[in-house]
């Protein structure tokens, strides 16, 4: 008798996580995904409490703040404000308002390319973060006529705003927003975007993705997928040739995965149907993570006779989230892991991830305070 392996895809039940996700289903599921998790450890807890890596982050989609408009925002363990200028460039400051203290995110306005501070009116430059008016005052103390309040740089690319993260606010950008072509092509459809509240670290999930054994006791794959691995000065990415289990049989698969730096993250997906995803992940505390996962799609396939194939492709890479996020949830980052000969390439890895980690010398901010690896 012969004995066959059949392909199977994040559609299979894993019995690992399934008891968690098997009774969630629609509008109960999509609010589990975002939900609060009470009393979970703290992050120094979970071995958290090593900062944030430096890189890009895409931190709003660009919709998000209209020309005049401010809005307030925590990310980075900060509360910030970001505001739309009349010139119709996005800018982003750290929200507390100098004077005295004043969160500029609630209640502040646009004057011009300025933000204004809702107590007494203070204006703000964004570039270089120092007090340009003060509307009832004959002169601007010394202090704040040179910079006095932290600015972020700013990138608006793919539909996403970016800001530069480095725990060094004197470090500017080392590398770029990289922007992908089939964003905003009329061939191809608007973003479908699923998010995620994970209550973990962006390195613990950035690590998963060289994990390769976890994809058959999380997921469900019929056996574990092997990867060709590429890795440059601040980018890396993989292949993964695959058999993928779909309701038409059994197809070759392609997914090509890239990252440059800690937050830029996407995928090219062949073989079912063609899909780019953006994944945009921030970091808003040690131990909380906001991913949201942007889809696009050639709209002969997605609005054509391959339609139901497109939609069950991202059905299936969110549940895959949803899979690994019961485990992201409630792990913690685990210094000096014993590994075994077929976990892949988690040291290696480390050693690489751990250039994004540096030593405040700048003022004002207290993140990335030592390398992990």
């Amino acid at each position: 008798m012969t004995q066959t392996t059949n392909a199977t895809d994040a559609r299979t039940p894993p019995v690992a996580v399934w008891q968690v996700l098997e009774k969630l289903r629609g509008q109960d599921l999509i609010d589990w995904r975002v939900a609060p998790l009470e009393g979970r450890p703290s992050a120094a807890e979970r071995g958290m409490d090593i900062g944030f890596p430096f890189g890009w982050y895409p931190i709003e989609q660009t919709g998000f703040v209209a020309v005049g408009e401010v809005k307030p925002l925590r990310y980075f363990a900060k509360d910030l404000a970001m505001w739309r200028g009349e010139d119709g460039k996005v800018r982003v400051t750290d929200a507390w308002c100098k004077h005295l203290g004043a969160h500029m995110g609630h209640g502040g306005k646009v004057s011009g390319n300025l933000l204004e501070c809702p107590f007494h009116a203070w204006r703000y430059d964004g570039e270089e973060g120092v007090v340009k008016d003060i509307p009832y005052a004959k002169a601007i103390p010394p202090q704040v006529k040179r910079k006095c309040l932290r600015t972020w740089p700013v990138q608006e690319a793919n539909g996403w705003i970016h800001v530069w993260y480095h725990p060094d606010q004197t470090v500017a950008p080392l590398f770029d927003v990289v922007v992908h072509p089939e964003v905003g092509n009329p061939d191809w459809t608007e973003y479908e975007t699923l998010e995620w509240v994970v209550y973990g670290s962006i390195q613990n999930m950035a690590e998963n993705g060289v994990d390769v054994a976890h994809f058959k006791y999380i997921h469900g794959t019929a056996d574990v997928p092997a990867a060709e691995l590429r890795w440059g000065e601040w980018s890396r990415g993989a292949d993964v040739r695959a058999q993928m289990g779909t309701p038409n049989g059994i197809v070759d698969g392609l997914i090509s995965y890239d990252t440059m730096g800690p937050g830029q993250s996407w995928t090219r997906f062949s073989g079912i149907s063609e899909t780019l995803l953006v994944a945009c992940l921030t970091p808003v505390e040690e131990d909380v993570l906001r991913v949201r996962y942007c889809f696009t799609q050639p709209k002969a396939q997605a609005e054509g006779p391959g339609a139901g194939l497109a939609r069950a492709l991202i059905k299936d890479i969110g549940k895959q989230l949803d899979q690994d996020k019961v485990i992201w949830d409630r792990m913690r980052f685990e210094p000096n892991p014993v590994i075994c000969d077929g976990d892949g390439p988690i040291p290696q890895f480390r050693q690489w991830y751990s250039r994004y980690y540096a030593k405040p010398t700048g003022e004002g901010d207290q993140g990335g305070l030592r390398a992990v690896g």
